[in-house]
Order: structure tokens, then C-alpha cells, then sequence
């Protein structure tokens, strides 16, 4: 009685094995295009989905109606709760990353910012009085056109006019210095 048991097990395996074979050359194809759109097109994570919902077919094959409409409906609710599960899994875990190089890895200092703070304040001691008051009053003390002139004493046509040729004399001494292009 027990070999005949056997007999009837090995025969269900072999009916599931060959009906998810069958499933796999019917919907494999389609499951997978349609899995990788789930996935935003990364073709291994989709691979491994449709891999997984087999797995679960042939797990849950005794209980399976194998409609051709009813079965497509059941692999793609199916895989659709892979991705979703997988979605979750990616979310709550952070991406791994390798960790940089110490030596490689930048550390602001202000060093640059301090170096060309000292060249643009050498680069304004060149020009002259007029223009680098302008520029004092608008750029540096963040003052509009009408302030400057009324804290200069001067019209504001006056003003920009200076803060013009003032600027372009400012760029002609960097440029000199190297500083800008």
C-alpha cells in the first residue's frame, strides 16, 4: 500500500513539473514583458520575479483552476505582490554602497573661498575710486541703484554707469590675474 502512495506522489510531482513547464513556455514570455514595465524595465529584478511566481504555481499547483484566463489572472496577481514586496523590501533597506576612499574624499575647508576673497579684494584696489565705490555699495553691501546714488551723492544713471565700466574693469584685472575666463 505505501509503494502505491509513492507511486501516486511521484506521479502528482511529475503532472506539476510538466504543467509548469507548460506554463512557463505559454506565459514565461508575456509574464516577463509585462513584469519588467512593474520594474521599471530592470530585467534581472523581472527575471527573478517570474522565476519566483513558477515557483509559487508549482507550490500551490493541487489548488491552481488551469484556465488558460483564469491561470494568466492568477500569475499576475501574483507577481504583481512580488514587485509590490519587493518595492517595500528596497524602501526600508537604504542602497548599499561602497564605502570612499579617506583619501579621495573632499573636505571644504573655506581655504578657496578665503584665497578668492583675497584676489577679488586685490583685483578692486586696482581700479579706480569711482568705480570701486559702486561696487562697494551695490555688490558688497547688497544696496539697490537709488540707495548707492543717495549714499554716494550722486544721480543713478551716474551709478550705473560706473557699476557698468566698473565691473568690466573688475573681470580685465581677473582676467589678467588668471582668475577668470
Amino acid at each position: 500500500m505505501l509503494l502505491h502512495l509513492d507511486r501516486t506522489f511521484e506521479s502528482a510531482d511529475a503532472e506539476a513539473e510538466h504543467r509548469i513547464a507548460e506554463l512557463y513556455r505559454e506565459f514565461g514570455g508575456p509574464l516577463l514583458r509585462h513584469i519588467r514595465r512593474s520594474t521599471g524595465n530592470d530585467l534581472q529584478w523581472a527575471e527573478d520575479v517570474v522565476q519566483e511566481t513558477l515557483v509559487r504555481a508549482w507550490r500551490n499547483s493541487a489548488r491552481l483552476q488551469w484556465e488558460p484566463g483564469l491561470i494568466w489572472a492568477w500569475l499576475l496577481t501574483v507577481a504583481r505582490r512580488i514587485v509590490i514586496d519587493g518595492r517595500r523590501r528596497r524602501s526600508v533597506r537604504p542602497m548599499e554602497v561602497e564605502a570612499p576612499e579617506i583619501d579621495v574624499l573632499a573636505v571644504p575647508d573655506g581655504a578657496e573661498r578665503s584665497l578668492s576673497a583675497i584676489v577679488v579684494a586685490d583685483a578692486l584696489r586696482s581700479l579706480t575710486e569711482e568705480h570701486r565705490e559702486v561696487i562697494e555699495q551695490t555688490y558688497l553691501r547688497d544696496r539697490t541703484i537709488s540707495e548707492a546714488a543717495e549714499i554716494l551723492g550722486i544721480p543713478p544713471g551716474t551709478v550705473k554707469s560706473r557699476l557698468y565700466y566698473g565691473i568690466r574693469a573688475l573681470r580685465e584685472v581677473l582676467r589678467d590675474k588668471g582668475v577668470a575666463g
